[in-house]
């Protein structure tokens, strides 16, 4: 079951993971987030950053230690994880591990709305997709190898996990690039016939209902 946490923007788990290390301002930890590539892991807003770590202060997750002054640059507040917020830590990472959720795409709500193009065109399209991911794959395993050789695979793990995703996708496409050019796609003449009459239905779940 998904838990209503006192903060619960993904950022808060971010920050977390990084103080777990040791204790930073805020700045150095978002100049560390951004090293860690954890933006690329998890949806990050940066406008939010600062609200969240205030937030995150005032639920006891983190604490201030000290504020240190660098020159001329404003005073900033050095915070370090707490107790609290290392059980935090543990307890979103094992409910994001074990417990599936809803993770919504650009792919999928262009497939929901597939029925808008000609069935001619989004054959198109999809060998579009298709090759832009086979090259993204390519390159991305390319990539890992290399990593592999200075990291330990554990850190590299949210990197296999989004290839071997994008290499389900293309596998997926290509399946359906199979039945859409063969002809064997269910309900594929309905499709075709509706824009080439330029045919409306009255019916909105019709509409749908070709693209599966």
């Amino acid at each position: 079951m998904v838990q209503q946490r006192k903060v619960g923007n993904l950022l808060a788990l971010a920050v977390l993971s990084v103080l777990v290390q040791r204790p930073m301002h805020p700045y150095e930890i978002a100049t560390t987030l951004r090293a860690w590539g954890k933006d690329q892991d998890m949806e990050i807003k940066w406008g939010s950053f600062y609200t969240v770590v205030r937030n995150m202060d005032r639920h006891g997750l983190i604490a201030a230690v000290e504020s240190v002054r660098e020159g001329r640059r404003p005073e900033r507040t050095v915070y370090r994880i707490t107790d609290s917020g290392r059980a935090e830590l543990v307890d979103w990472a094992r409910e994001l591990v074990s417990t599936p959720g809803p993770e919504q795409s650009r792919f999928r709500a262009g497939l929901s709305v597939l029925a808008a193009l000609h069935p001619d065109e989004a054959v198109i399209l999809l060998r579009q997709r298709l090759a832009l991911l086979e090259d993204g794959i390519r390159a991305g395993r390319a990539a890992l190898a290399e990593h592999l050789r200075t990291v330990p695979r554990l850190f590299l793990a949210e990197s296999d996990y989004d290839l071997t995703v994008k290499e389900a996708e293309a596998a997926w496409i290509r399946a359906l690039l199979a039945e859409l050019t063969s002809g064997s796609y269910p309900g594929l003449d309905e499709w075709r016939a509706f824009h080439e009459t330029g045919g409306r239905s009255t019916d909105p779940q019709e509409g749908s209902d070709t693209t599966r």
